[in-house]
C-alpha cells in the first residue's frame, strides 16, 4: 500500500510564489462561498414578492444552503485527504458554479431552494479544503498571519454581500446575484489546477461508516432546527429528526474510537485549544449569521429602506471585517487567541444589546450605525483567532480533518443561530407592521447577544499564550 505524502518543499523563491497563489485562490473561493451565505439577505424581500415565498420558504433559502453545507463538510475533508485536496477543491468550485446557474434561472421558490442545496454541497467541498491547502502551504509560525489575510478577504463578503445584493436587486433583478458566481468559478478552477500542487492526507482508505453516521447526524440535527419554528419545537416532525441526529452523532463518536482510519481522530479533542476553538466558531457563526439574516430585513421592513439602501446601511458593519482580521492575524501570533476571541465576541454581544434597546420603526439609521461598527469589529477579531486555535493545535497530517471539523461546526452553528433568532422573533413580533417587525427584531438581537456570550465563555477556556517580543 503506497504512502500518501505532500510534495517535497519547493525552493525559497518558488515556495513563496506558491504560497501566494494558494492564499489568493483559497481566499477568493472562500469569499465567494461566504458571499452566497449573505448576498441573499438583501434580496429576501424581492424574492418574497417575486416568487410569493412565505417566511418559512425565505428561511429555507438561507438554511438549504447551510444544510447541505453542514452535512457534507466532514465527508469532503475525508474525500480530499483520500483523492487529493486540489482535485476535490476544484470539483467543489465547479459544482458551486453550476448550482449558481440553477439558482439564477429558477422559475419558482422550490427550484431556487434546490439550487441552494447544490450550492451548499459545492461550498462543502471548497471551505475545508481551502483551509487544508492553506494550512499545508504555510508553516505554523506564518499560519496566523496567513489566516488573517484569508479571513480579511473572506470578510469582504460581509459588506459586499448585502451591498451587492441590494444593488443588483434594485438595478437589475435578484437572479443576477447568482450569475456572478459562474465566471468567477470557471476562473478559479483554471487557476487551482494550474497554479497549485496536489496533496493528500495520511489515510489510504475512507472511513465509510463514519461518513454515513456523520452525514446522517448532521442532517437530522440541522433539519430539526430548520423545522422547529414552523412545525413547533415539541412536534414529532422536529423532535424525531433531532433525536435521530443526536443518536447518529453519538454512534459516530463511538465508531471513531475503534475505526482503523477514523475520519475525525478523537484524540484531537484532548487539546483544549482545538476543542474550545471549535466551540467558539459554532457560537460565533450562530450569532453572526442570525444577526445578518434579520439586520438586512430590519432596514427594509422596519425602517423602510430599499434593497440598495439596506446594503449601504450594512456597509459600516461589514467593512470592519475586511480590515480588522489582518491586524488581528498579526497580533494573534504574539498574544494568543484567547484575548481576541473573548474581547471580540464580548464586543459583538454588547453591540447587539445596544441595537435591541434602540430598535424601533421611528428611529433614524444613525442610532444603530455605531453599534453596527462595534459588532463587525468584534466578529472580525474573533474569526482568525478561532481558526488559528484549531489549525495550529494539530499535526500537519491532520490539517484536512481539523479543517473539516472546524467548517462543520461553523455551519451547524449557523443553522442553529438562524433557528434560535427566528424563534425569538416569532415570539415577540411578526411581519404585520414595521412596529411588529421591530419588536421581533429586538428579541432576535438579544438572542444573538446571548449566543455571543456563550462563545466568549468557550474562548476563555483556550490556554493563555505568553506574549512574544
Amino acid at each position: 500500500m503506497r504512502t500518501r505524502t505532500s510534495p517535497p518543499p519547493a525552493a525559497p523563491a518558488e515556495g513563496r510564489t506558491q504560497r501566494r497563489w494558494v492564499l489568493a485562490i483559497t481566499s477568493v473561493a472562500s469569499m465567494m462561498v461566504v458571499l452566497d451565505a449573505l448576498v441573499v439577505a438583501t434580496a429576501l424581500t424581492a424574492i418574497k414578492s417575486d416568487l410569493g415565498a412565505s417566511i418559512t420558504e425565505l428561511e429555507w433559502t438561507v438554511n438549504a444552503y447551510g444544510l447541505s453545507f453542514a452535512v457534507l463538510l466532514m465527508t469532503s475533508a475525508a474525500v480530499g485527504d483520500r483523492w487529493g485536496r486540489r482535485r476535490v477543491f476544484a470539483t467543489g468550485v465547479a459544482l458551486f458554479a453550476v448550482a449558481s446557474l440553477i439558482c439564477a434561472v429558477a422559475p419558482n421558490v422550490e427550484i431556487l431552494i434546490a439550487g441552494r442545496v447544490l450550492q451548499g454541497a459545492g461550498a462543502a467541498f471548497v471551505m475545508p479544503l481551502a483551509l487544508a491547502l492553506l494550512g499545508a502551504a504555510f508553516p505554523p509560525e506564518a499560519r496566523p498571519k496567513a489566516l488573517g489575510v484569508f479571513a480579511s478577504v473572506s470578510g469582504v463578503a460581509v459588506p459586499l454581500g448585502p451591498l451587492l445584493g441590494g444593488a443588483v436587486v434594485e438595478g437589475i433583478s435578484w437572479p443576477w446575484i447568482f450569475w456572478i458566481n459562474v465566471p468567477v468559478g470557471v476562473a478559479l478552477v483554471c487557476f487551482v489546477l494550474t497554479r497549485t500542487e496536489e496533496s493528500h492526507g495520511p489515510d489510504a482508505a475512507l472511513d465509510v461508516p463514519g461518513l454515513v453516521l456523520a452525514g446522517a447526524g448532521s442532517f437530522g440535527v440541522v433539519w430539526g432546527l430548520i423545522q422547529g419554528n414552523a412545525a413547533g419545537w415539541t412536534s414529532v416532525a422536529v423532535l424525531g429528526p433531532l433525536a435521530a441526529g443526536l443518536v447518529a452523532l453519538g454512534a459516530f463518536v463511538a465508531w471513531q474510537r475503534r475505526a482503523a482510519h477514523p475520519m475525525l481522530p478523537l484524540h484531537l479533542f484532548r487539546s483544549r485549544r482545538f476543542a474550545a476553538g471549535n466551540a467558539v466558531i459554532f457560537f460565533h457563526w450562530a450569532s453572526a449569521l442570525g444577526a445578518v439574516f434579520f439586520m438586512a430585513q430590519y432596514l427594509q421592513e422596519g425602517l423602510g429602506f430599499g434593497p440598495l439602501a439596506a446594503g449601504l446601511g450594512l456597509a459600516p458593519w461589514g467593512l470592519t471585517t475586511a480590515v480588522v482580521p489582518q491586524v488581528a492575524g498579526r497580533l494573534v501570533g504574539r498574544f494568543g487567541e484567547r484575548p481576541f476571541i473573548v474581547a471580540g465576541l464580548g464586543l459583538h454581544g454588547l453591540a447587539m444589546l445596544w441595537i435591541a434597546l434602540v430598535a424601533g420603526p421611528a428611529i433614524g439609521y444613525w442610532a444603530i450605525a455605531a453599534p453596527l461598527v462595534l459588532s463587525g469589529t468584534g466578529i472580525a477579531m474573533c474569526l482568525p483567532a478561532a481558526q488559528s486555535a484549531v489549525l495550529t493545535s494539530v499535526a500537519p497530517r491532520f490539517l484536512g480533518k481539523a479543517s473539516g471539523a472546524f467548517s462543520a461546526m461553523r455551519q451547524l452553528g449557523g443553522a442553529f443561530g438562524v433557528a434560535i433568532l427566528v424563534a425569538g422573533f416569532s415570539l415577540a413580533g411578526s411581519y404585520a407592521s414595521s412596529a411588529e417587525f421591530s419588536a421581533g427584531f429586538a428579541a432576535a438581537a438579544v438572542a444573538s447577544a446571548v449566543l455571543a456570550a456563550v462563545g466568549a465563555l468557550a474562548g476563555s477556556l483556550i490556554p493563555r499564550r505568553e506574549p512574544k517580543e
